[in-house]
């Protein structure tokens, strides 16, 4: 892992961008648009070192979400499907402000996933910054959750047994926001399960806290604490949604965790997030959720799904995981 990231400039620590979240909005959407391009060219750099599995098809879809606006759903599956399969909801990392479900490195991801025998739904969600923003929330929750809804009501045509969704990162936070959306709304029942990994959730990157540690240990590591409250503050740029649980998991009560369907939480050893996902896991304990979860040693923010190329058989642990948490639920 460090050798790759060593190509790019980023085996140590992050330097300061200059903007703090109080920066005027056009810097801070410039900065997004910088982070987007960097990264997302890295990140694809890498992703083409993973090859692509066999017996996998995708085909894209648009379906209206509940805002009327168009939603791309990338579909990928098994050439051969003796019967409904598990389908997995994916939805992309990059703090809900940047990248996108057409990126290589989510394109191999979900054709990985769906080699293991699922049908995987990509969501090209609307962003809050960046190429497919600015659309702060709920505008991106609103269509992760009509892809969900759609993808129930068309189950038999699919060939879908049940629904997980998944995501990292930023994907992380709708997969966990998203259970309480469906929960409030009376439609969690459609949902066998949630897979969050490095959830981006606790929207407290610059206050830290010693509950957290993990923001102080493994900050400019990949990612920066920095770095994560300013794309932070484009997806609520009021802040006045600090308390809503649908917009950042952490904040959710206890009440809220009550009743939600089985979760994974898989987290990375390396990471600033890492402490925000494990305090999330034990509170879903707490509530009664069954929750398993995870953490995947010696790696950086999301290095165990981005760096594929670099290191196959993390990479493989990790599908796995996924794709066995889905079908293993009724």
């Amino acid at each position: 892992m460090v050798e790759v990231l060593a190509r790019f400039g980023l085996d140590g620590r992050l330097p300061p961008s200059g903007l703090t979240v109080d920066s005027p909005l056009e810097q801070r959407h410039a900065f997004a648009a910088m982070s987007e391009e960097g990264m997302g060219a890295i990140f694809d750099s890498i992703a083409n070192e993973l090859a692509a599995p066999d017996g996998v098809t995708t085909t894209a879809t648009t379906i209206t979400g509940i805002d009327g606006n168009d939603i791309t759903l990338y579909i990928s599956r098994p050439d051969e499907m003796p019967g409904p399969m598990p389908a997995v909801l994916h939805l992309h990392g990059g703090a809900m402000a940047i990248n996108g479900a057409a990126d290589v490195c989510y394109v191999r991801l979900r054709e990985h996933l769906a080699a293991t025998g699922l049908v995987v739904v990509g969501v090209e969600f609307r962003n809050s910054s960046a190429t497919l923003g600015p659309h702060p929330f709920p505008a991106g929750l609103h269509d992760c959750a009509s892809a969900a809804r759609w993808v129930s009501e068309n189950r038999d045509e699919l060939g879908v047994s049940r629904i997980v969704a998944s995501g990292e990162s930023g994907g992380g936070n709708m997969t966990l926001t998203l259970a309480h959306k469906a929960k409030r709304e009376g439609w969690v029942g459609e949902m066998a399960g949630f897979y969050a990994q490095c959830p981006y959730i606790s929207n407290r990157w610059l206050d830290g806290g010693d509950d957290l540690p993990s923001l102080y240990e493994n900050d400019g590591y990949f990612i920066s604490c920095e770095q994560a409250g300013l794309l932070g503050s484009l997806y609520d740029p009021a802040g006045s949604h600090a308390d809503d649980a649908t917009c950042w998991a952490l904040a959710a009560t206890d009440e809220e965790l009550r009743g939600l369907p089985p979760h994974v939480i898989s987290v990375n050893e390396l990471d600033p997030l890492r402490d925000e996902g494990l305090l999330y896991y034990r509170r879903l304990l707490r509530a009664g959720v069954p929750a398993v979860g995870r953490m995947v040693a010696g790696t950086c923010h999301a290095g165990d799904l981005l760096l594929g190329g670099a290191m196959p058989e993390v990479f493989a642990a990790s599908i796995r995981d996924v794709s066995g948490f889905a079908h293993s639920l009724s």
